[in-house]
């Protein structure tokens, strides 16, 4: 009869090199900072370090009503923002319909009508300063902050639309419909609009929403970070050498592209499941840490582990065979595996208690490590920034994503190990916060900054 032996397991985890263990927290961070310089100067970086051209509004403007576009790979969102006494956003008339090319092929005329046909109706009685795209798809970002799209995905299929300005195919179909708008249009990416949105929804305290403001403070900067399916970060930077970029005074938002890490901290199990996906060599940081990658990565470590025989049940062939499984599904046992309910849970047996203990230790040390990694980011992120901020103006790091908000562990730990990093030699202020609507709410913030 198999016995759970958690030193077994855990020597397992060190072999294979996937355990946290074998991580040095504070010399991770010093890896994330040389390569965000190197990725600034245009030298060989595993970190791209892409300008935005955008700078971060220090203050929201009260008063003020913007167009918010959010593109995502459903829908297009669409929405009047409408920034109160407070500085608080308000979404006004928000409309959703389905993505343009996600019903059939497009031309690009027919692209741009169809966003065109959608905003039309949102210009026509209100006066707006401002239009912010959020954009989820690979752009070029150009110096004025319109985006060249470089390829379509999430089932988007409108080709003729690539390598064409997203900002400038809006106003060209606005003005052939009859409405001339000469004001900013700004394209973001996701990870931007998280950032930006931060400004809108946390307070320059970081007490959660934003709050009357006596002395005038402004606040410190603030971070964007997205952990869901995916991984990034973007914050904003003085000083960018290869677009002989220096502005101390009004820096600009970039974007890390920090899922492609190359992190040295990568086992046997960690290579061979790399091999396996559709960009082997690539994001190794994000496959450790992300959405899209726990759960194949960590069917594959159990695998492994059947083979060894650390891990030992009456069904195990059947995992063997599986050919994979969602994230979703290993959060759903996590949770809840004494229900012995799901594609993973439901291969144990009432008397094989010990087993479902295995998984899921092996399962705890995946996630650990991965909030480790996160951490590290985030936390480089912040040293990067380089400044002293009073401790009732902390740093402000706005999250965005599903991994970090509901699977099991991540939170927590990746919470304490950033506490850890940043506190180690000196207090850090900062706070950390969950953003909601940060792709329509980034996008107005985006458009203020162009005003």
């Amino acid at each position: 009869m198999y016995k759970f032996n958690p030193k077994e397991l855990s020597d397992f985890a060190q072999d294979y090199g996937f355990h946290y263990n074998s991580v040095d927290p504070q010399a991770l961070v010093k890896e994330v900072l040389s390569e965000m310089e190197k990725g600034l100067e245009g030298s060989a970086s595993s970190l791209a370090m892409i300008p935005s051209y955008i700078t971060p509004v220090t203050r929201i403007p009260q008063g003020k009503t913007v167009l918010a576009l959010d593109a995502g790979g459903t829908n297009l969102r669409t929405s009047l923002v409408h920034f109160n006494e407070n500085g608080e956003a308000v979404a006004q008339g928000t409309n959703k319909t389905p993505m343009p090319g996600t019903n059939g092929q497009l031309t690009a005329k027919e692209f741009f009508d169809a966003i065109a046909d959608v905003t039309l109706p949102l210009l026509k009685d209100t006066k707006i300063e401002g239009i912010g795209f959020t954009f989820s798809y690979p752009m070029k970002i150009t110096s004025d902050a319109d985006g060249i799209l470089m390829a379509f995905s999430k089932e988007v299929d409108a080709p003729d639309v690539i390598g064409k300005a997203i900002g400038k195919g809006l106003r060209d179909a606005l003005a052939a419909k009859g409405c001339t708008y000469d004001g900013p249009i700004v394209l973001l990416n996701d990870t931007v609009a998280t950032l930006l949105s931060g400004f809108a929804t946390i307070s320059p305290d970081g007490e959660g929403a934003r709050t009357k403001n006596d002395f005038g403070v402004e606040g410190g900067p603030v971070i964007g970070f997205i952990l869901g399916t995916g991984f990034n970060t973007a914050y904003p930077e003085a000083n960018i050498p290869k677009i002989k970029f220096n502005s101390p005074s009004s820096p600009q938002i970039v974007v890390c592209e920090s899922g492609n890490f190359d992190i040295r901290y990568r086992g046997q199990l960690d290579k061979e499941y790399d091999s396996t996906t559709k960009n082997p060599g690539g994001f190794f940081l994000e496959k450790a840490t992300a959405g899209a990658y726990l759960g194949p990565l960590t069917l594959h470590i159990l695998k492994q582990a059947i083979k060894d025989k650390v891990l030992q049940f009456k069904r195990a062939d059947e995992l063997l065979a599986m050919p994979h499984l969602e994230t979703r599904f290993l959060n759903e046992f996590t949770h809840a595996p004494l229900c012995a309910q799901g594609p993973l849970g439901s291969l144990f047996a009432p008397d094989e208690s010990d087993a479902l203990a295995a998984v899921q230790y092996i399962t705890s040390i995946v996630t650990e490590r991965g909030a480790l990694f996160s951490a590290a980011v985030v936390a480089a992120t912040v040293e990067k920034i380089n400044s002293s901020f009073e401790p009732y103006s902390p740093v402000r790091i706005a999250v965005e994503g599903t991994t970090y908000m509901i699977y099991k562990g991540m939170r927590r730990s990746l919470e304490s190990y950033l506490h850890q990093m940043l506190y180690k030699n000196k207090p850090c202020p900062y706070v950390i916060s969950p953003v909601q609507q940060a792709s329509l709410f980034g996008a107005a913030v985006a458009a203020l900054s162009k005003i």
